[in-house]
């Protein structure tokens, strides 16, 4: 079924008093602290690996080392889905602001005691085993604490500012990044030689403290969400077994989510990961000029989000993820040719180019994680759908970037892959998503 105007369930904007708009700030703060100290360890760990890495394993074999630290959390993030499907159904039946408030304790303990460990020396292969089973506890955590924010985000805002207010929940993923890459590089900076190795690199995620101690806080100052409270307050909406209910009765939407987000997973982690790596290895680029160029593509897209959101608020979904999508399968091959000038600005033009699709999908997707899905099974529903789509290509999209670079000698063929995602999308979206800004949350958009 296709939409081009919102359902004649739309409200209309209405003022808000003070009291409750202050009310939507905290939630937006509680929301997305969550997101920023996951995104936060995923840098610093993505960024940390190298030097870690004989604290872990054999130092005989360095190589191996530094595979064996990367594979850890890659199977780590094979718990997302298992992590997203329980952690959702806590959240469906418990209520949001008390599973938020756990995953964040969970996700910075477990990081904190990464800075705690024994070291391959001291206690063998039970080394390496407890580092992956701290990563496996993060990962299964942090299947469901996006979604989960997200949907408190949603719960909490205006119909008419949904987009606004999660962009930036998508921000905090972007900040928490970019904080976790700068406080490794920072960490590397003071401490030098046998002091990084020995210990120095294990500061940074005792910072994991600290940080879930603001998060909890926040999250316990504020009330669970109003349509969580509206659409359980006489007991009826809440469902014994949301998973099996939201495949049930939102698997549609769940289909719908997955063929747009595959989109933007690929196309956010081409970017952030892949292509830094490519301007260095296969372009000749300095490794600074890599990454400096990538960090400054986004600090200039954390504030141009919120204008998306904005914009998308006023002329709705749909049409910003068609924009997206074309403009992915026009302007991603142009910031590749702009890129291969192989200059620090070359470099730097080519990633704000990129900056346009991004626009278009990153927040939008985002708000469309908690719009999709009725209220009594939203947590849950939207856990399956993100976990089965931009989470599992998000994961592989570098090793694929990678594989085709190498076999076709091209980085055009990674656009190849990025644009048949685009047309699934463009297809999904123009022929089975109904619209869904402003409406109310705990309709069911796909009523037959």
């Amino acid at each position: 079924m296709s939409a081009a105007a919102p359902p004649s369930t739309a409200t209309a904007p209405s003022a808000v008093d003070p009291v409750k708009r202050k009310a939507i700030r905290r939630a937006i703060g509680a929301g997305s602290i969550g997101n920023f100290v996951e995104q936060f360890d995923y840098g610093l760990y993505g960024y940390m690996a190298p030097i870690m890495a004989p604290a872990f394993f054999p130092e005989s074999d360095r190589t191996m080392a530094v595979l064996g630290t990367y594979a850890i959390i890659a199977v780590a993030c094979l718990f997302r889905p298992l992590g997203g499907t329980l952690v959702g159904r806590w959240g469906d039946r418990a209520g949001r602001k008390k599973t938020l408030l756990w995953t964040i304790v969970f996700m910075g303990v477990a990081t904190a005691l990464i800075g705690a460990l024994p070291t391959y020396h001291q206690v063998g292969i039970l080394a390496p085993i407890l580092l992956l089973v701290l990563r496996v506890v993060q990962g299964t955590v942090s299947g469901g604490e996006y979604v989960g924010a997200v949907a408190f985000i949603v719960e909490w805002a205006e119909p008419n500012r949904r987009a606004y207010y999660t962009s930036y929940a998508s921000n905090s993923c972007f900040v928490g990044t970019l904080a976790g890459a700068g406080t490794a590089a920072l960490t590397s900076w003071v401490f030098t030689g046998d002091a990084l190795d020995s210990y120095g690199w294990r500061i940074p995620f005792l910072l994991a403290i600290p940080l879930s101690l603001v998060g909890i806080w926040l999250r316990r100052h504020i009330a669970e969400t109003p349509e969580f409270v509206r659409a359980t307050a006489d007991g009826t909406q809440v469902v014994k077994a949301p998973v099996r209910e939201a495949l049930r009765t939102q698997l549609r939407p769940i289909l719908v989510y997955c063929g747009i987000s595959i989109m933007c997973a690929i196309l956010s982690y081409t970017w952030v990961t892949f292509y830094p790596q490519y301007l260095t290895d296969t372009l000749g680029l300095p490794r600074w000029m890599g990454l400096a160029s990538n960090a400054i593509s986004i600090a200039v897209l954390i504030p141009l989000l919120p204008l998306a959101g904005m914009l998308s608020d006023r002329i709705g979904r749909r049409p910003m993820l068609i924009m997206g999508a074309v403009s992915c399968i026009v302007l991603v091959p142009l910031a590749f040719w702009v890129g291969e000038g192989a200059t620090f600005g070359a470099a730097i033009a080519s990633q704000l180019i990129y900056l346009v699709p991004e626009f278009f999908l990153t927040g939008i997707i985002t708000v469309c994680a908690a719009e999709l899905f009725a209220t009594r099974t939203r947590f849950s529903a939207s856990a399956i759908a993100y976990n089965s789509s931009f989470s599992i290509f998000m994961g592989i999209t570098p090793f694929v970037a990678t594989l085709l670079v190498g076999t076709f000698d091209t980085i055009y063929a990674v656009w190849v892959y990025l644009a048949a995602a685009a047309v699934l999308a463009l297809v999904t979206v123009t022929s089975f998503m109904t619209e869904t800004y402003r409406s109310q949350l705990g309709a069911d958009k796909f009523a037959r």
